[in-house]
């Protein structure tokens, strides 16, 4: 299997002035190939470390892919020392490029500098991958093989991530037009419900018997639970999915309901999934998630066909003059209570005519807990429109020990996997 390291270049990254998402992109990319990233690094602006580093990731790997440090400014310095690195002694400026560059900076008004042009500029000897989003176009080092007695290939990448994410189809042809790859085949089941490390452990039997080139990977997200991705390395045979899918069935009466999808979909991309084949509709009423729900759920593209709309229900009276929950519901039970969440979604299901409605109420923290309702701790109920036309509604309380952010996102994600189980104990 081939082998690969990623590297940023740029004293942003390193201050944490911006946030590096290319990396995650390009190995999520490469391991479609067969490619194992084994090095993710982080570089400065500096030669001496640009030189350094990209030459020992050449003397270990089969393929680098750099991103960043190729803009106009003096501090951008990866393009001079990789032609140093790759041992070229003269530049040109590529018509292509150059190309791009003037009709860019003239459909945005920009004044042409020499700067500007200089993007074009590359080391002779080098392959260019024209950008034709930006100015800095992606350059290919193909070192020979009395160098690092292999032949690495080096690919640099301009660090904007709409543009080096531009360029990755160009990057992966290439690659798959100068490397003999091992074939891999992935297949990826989704739960909800389970911690990753009980999950472990009720599927640990199963894992110790998988085929000897079979690889699983426990994925975990607070949004979508703990997804199993199984992979198998050097497949030889057009029945290889055939045969992940026969592994994977030997485990779904262990998972349960706990499994929502057997591919990638995310949770809220299932539940609305499940929401379109019913032709059913949902609301939401949010008091510690403050439109969480909402936005989740909303997030995936068609959500205008199920989401109707939603109350961020933060202050009791909000709570009781909005979606009716009870003066005394409020005085006796607090807003963190089975009785308060029902009485919200049953209001919300009334508000908005949906067939749904999802209602949360908690503590979210840092403040605000107490002995007996600590912080974390949060209700969800979900009311269902039966088909007889009476209303059920289902709650459940879970605890938490994160952080504020933290909390919420498990409060909303938890609030989604709960209408999603309501579906499929309603049937509708």
């Amino acid at each position: 299997m081939k082998k690969a390291a990623i590297c940023t270049i740029g004293d942003e990254i390193l201050i944490g002035q911006i946030i590096d998402t290319n990396s995650s992109h390009i190995a999520k990319a490469l391991n479609t190939l067969g490619i194992r990233v084994s090095t993710m690094t982080s570089i400065g602006d500096e030669r001496d470390q640009i030189l350094g580093q990209l030459n020992q990731l050449l003397q270990e790997h089969d393929l680098i892919i750099t991103t960043g440090g190729l803009g106009p400014t003096k501090d951008d310095i990866t393009k001079r020392a990789l032609g140093e690195l790759y041992g070229s002694t003269s530049t040109y400026e590529h018509p292509q490029q150059a190309a791009v560059v003037r009709n860019l900076l003239t459909c945005r008004g920009v004044p042409l500098f020499q700067s500007n042009l200089d993007q074009a500029v590359v080391p002779t000897g080098c392959e260019v991958l024209v950008n034709q989003l930006g100015t800095a176009p992606g350059l290919v080092f193909r070192f020979p093989q009395e160098r690092y007695s292999h032949c690495p290939t080096l690919y640099s990448l301009p660090g904007v991530p709409f543009e080096a994410i531009g360029l990755l189809d160009s990057v992966l042809h290439d690659i798959q037009q100068h490397q003999m790859l091992v074939p891999i085949v992935h297949k990826t089941w989704s739960t909800f419900g389970i911690a990753e490390s009980t999950l472990s452990e009720m599927i640990a039997d199963w894992e110790d018997h998988l085929p000897e080139n079979f690889h699983l990977a426990y994925l975990p997200n607070t949004i979508n639970g703990v997804r199993l991705r199984l992979s198998c390395y050097g497949a030889q045979s057009e029945d290889t999915l055939t045969r992940i899918e026969q592994e994977f069935e030997k485990i779904r009466p262990i998972l349960g309901t706990a499994l929502y999808s057997q591919d990638e979909t995310s949770l809220p991309e299932a539940v609305g999934q499940l929401l379109r084949s019913r032709s059913a509709t949902v609301a939401t009423a949010e008091s510690c998630t403050c439109g969480r729900v909402a936005h989740l759920l909303g997030s995936i593209p068609g959500a205008s066909k199920y989401l109707f709309g939603g109350t961020i229900a933060y202050s009791n009276s909000v709570k009781i003059n909005q979606l009716k929950v009870p003066t005394e519901t409020i005085n006796k039970d607090g807003a963190v209570s089975q009785q308060c969440v029902e009485s919200m979604a049953r209001g919300t299901i009334e508000l908005y005519g949906t067939t749904y409605a999802v209602a949360s109420s908690g503590i979210a923290g840092p403040g605000g807990g107490t002995k007996e309702k600590p912080v974390g701790l949060v209700w969800i109920a979900v009311a269902s429109r039966l088909k007889d036309g009476t209303i059920k509604t289902i709650a459940q309380s879970f605890n938490f020990r994160g952080d504020r952010e933290r909390n919420m996102e498990r409060f909303a994600a938890n609030a989604i996997n709960l209408l999603r189980l309501a579906m499929m104990d309603t049937c509708i």
